[in-house]
């Protein structure tokens, strides 16, 4: 687990490992940056309460860094990617291990489960979980089992990390689907089962979510770059929409039809995002267009500004 500023959710996702009956050894092996928040108090707390919690020092705090730290730590075989702000389903790594046995895949994962606790984070949950906001992955939606491009974290076989040589730390984001790439390219299997559920914990505010969305268009432009073959439509429909949007709002000055492009975004954004909304009531229907729009452009204008090289 790469640990950066997990105040609020480190301790209940801890224990959702701990807690998981597996008949083999479980150890949780916590790469700590450097957190604003209490972070390495309550790791620290972890480590002395739990025997089978191991702390290890990632100076960076870069998630990549972190992660190929506690794969030079881990004892084992067979290895569980896991996040600080996320909770393990019941049965989740027996699950795991009896998936990868039966299918011979080098890594399996499931579903995202995206759960708020306050009505934004609901709103951003919701969003998640619909098509009207991050598109028909199955790691999103759920549907039926079998081989995908990634997966959500992912429990995987460590010969596969030495074969591929882990993370590739030129990654700050998208450094799963880059490496779930990798391993499809040297004849691995990355398999999807619904079985599998893991819950997230969305950003607590507009400013943190238009963080995150502008980062991670940013990395999945530098994916592209990198391996040009994963060009898709799926990726590219973000920053086509902020061009045109862009495009319709500067050229509604010299010929006002063009407005039409913007207004309709708007007009689709608030109508999508209500009907998606309503069923988990007025006020978290009431903040999904903002969501909706937060998660499109801010997406989009990371992918168009892409991340500079070293």
């Amino acid at each position: 687990m790469p640990i950066l500023n997990e105040e609020r959710h480190l301790a209940e996702a801890v224990r959702s490992v701990l807690a998981q009956e597996y008949a083999g050894e479980l150890e949780v092996v916590l790469a700590v940056g450097p957190s604003q928040d209490r972070t390495q108090e309550v790791a620290e707390e972890l480590a002395a309460t739990h025997p089978r919690v191991t702390l290890v020092v990632n100076p960076s705090g870069r998630t990549p860094d972190g992660l190929n730290a506690a794969l030079a730590a881990a004892r084992h075989e067979i290895i569980v990617r896991m996040d600080g702000h996320g909770e393990l389903s019941d049965g989740y790594i027996a699950t795991a291990v009896r998936v990868l046995l039966e299918t011979g895949a080098a890594n399996v994962g499931g579903v995202m489960v995206a759960e708020g606790q306050t009505d934004f984070e609901r709103a951003v949950a919701c969003a998640m979980r619909s098509p009207l906001g991050l598109g028909n992955a199955r790691f999103h939606l759920g549907g039926n089992a079998g081989p995908v491009e990634t997966v959500f974290l992912g429990v995987f076989r460590r010969d596969w990390l030495r074969r591929v040589g882990g993370y590739d730390t030129t990654f700050a984001r998208a450094q799963d689907w880059e490496m779930n790439h990798r391993i499809r390219q040297l004849g691995g299997t990355v398999w999807f089962t619904p079985e599998l559920r893991v819950t997230y914990r969305p950003r607590p505010d507009l400013g943190a979510l238009r963080q995150q969305y502008f980062r991670t268009g940013q990395w999945r432009r530098r994916v592209m770059e990198e391996h040009p073959e994963t060009v898709s439509a799926r990726y590219l429909a973000p920053p086509v929409a902020v061009a045109a949007l862009a495009a319709g709002a500067v050229g509604g000055t010299l010929w006002r039809p063009l407005w039409l492009v913007p207004a309709g975004y708007a007009v689709a954004v608030a109508v999508g995002g209500l009907v998606i909304g309503a069923p988990h009531g007025p006020r978290v229907a009431a903040r999904m267009p903002a969501v909706l729009a937060t998660m499109h452009l801010w997406w989009g204008a990371g992918f168009l500004r892409g991340t500079q090289r070293d």
